[in-house]
């Protein structure tokens, strides 16, 4: 990707952008260490040799680890150094702030749920970038409640918008039908990762407490549970559920899940497109 692009929607972005915010406390201290690095820089110094080869990829790739491994909150200039062995003010050189930083591994993102150029299929296309989003958000479940917000923030989300809206000219819509299309596809796909990323979450919790009892007591739990809502006699398709011993959560029904939605909003659209 190009830099000056990158640094391009950097510059566009009218509010400090990223997972975190701040107190004005940080962000004026971000703001004093890039200026003097900026001046260091305008009158022709470098990094020093033990950070010199330091880049902006190995920063985003190292803040994104963390994320990852312990949520944004764990996301810091210090903390990043601190990864890359490297002195705090070493990453000034690379990255103006926390909340650029936190821009840039969106950005990163965004790269991973690419998509696809133009092929000629429309539904080809829309479904390779939902199946690119969904796989980008499973591995960094952070990012789900920053992405998807707004408009383009950067040079590989306004990439992503234009090939989606690009695959869909041969249709002859309009581009506010297009835009519709577009926005409805990441609608389902960012709210079935959101679903898959909660049930995981919550896959840990149940594991934690069935840790803590016996086969047996797990079993009477659930026994009472089903008796319960049998004698309340109000919720037979969930007894139903219960009886047939169906996890509607189950692992290994996700990509099978996914499919079936997406086939479903794919559907949806081809049938409310005008006749060609």
């Amino acid at each position: 990707m190009d830099t000056g692009d990158e640094d391009l929607w950097l510059s566009l972005r009218p509010l400090p952008g990223g997972p975190a915010r701040r107190d004005q406390r940080g962000r004026e201290r971000d703001r004093r260490v890039h200026e003097h690095i900026s001046r260091h820089r305008e009158h022709g110094s470098r990094p020093s040799r033990r950070t010199g080869g330091l880049t902006r990829a190995q920063i985003v790739a190292a803040a994104i680890t963390v994320a990852d491994a312990e949520g944004t909150e764990a996301v810091s200039m210090r903390r990043i150094a601190r990864e890359l062995r490297a002195g705090a003010m070493s990453l000034y050189w690379h990255v103006a702030s926390k909340e650029e930083l936190h821009s840039l591994m969106l950005e990163a993102i965004q790269a991973e749920a690419q998509a696809p150029g133009p092929s000629g299929d429309w539904r080809a296309d829309l479904a390779a970038f939902a199946r690119n989003t969904r796989a980008a958000l499973r591995r960094h479940p952070w990012a789900i409640d920053f992405l998807g917000n707004g408009p383009p923030s950067g040079p590989n989300e306004a990439r992503n918008a234009e090939r989606m809206l690009a695959a869909l000219d041969a249709l002859g819509v309009d581009i506010v039908t297009g835009l519709r299309i577009t926005e409805t596809v990441s609608t389902y796909v960012f709210g079935a990762a959101l679903r898959e990323i909660q049930e995981i979450r919550c896959e840990r919790i149940i594991a934690e407490w069935k840790a803590t009892l016996t086969e047996a007591e797990i079993k009477e739990f659930v026994a009472e549970m089903a008796q319960k809502i049998r004698q309340s006699g109000r919720y037979p398709h969930i007894l139903r559920i219960m009886e047939e011993d169906i996890d509607p959560d189950a692992p290994e029904t996700r990509d099978e899940r996914f499919e079936f939605g997406l086939t479903c909003v794919l559907d949806g659209i081809a049938a409310t497109l005008p006749a060609r």
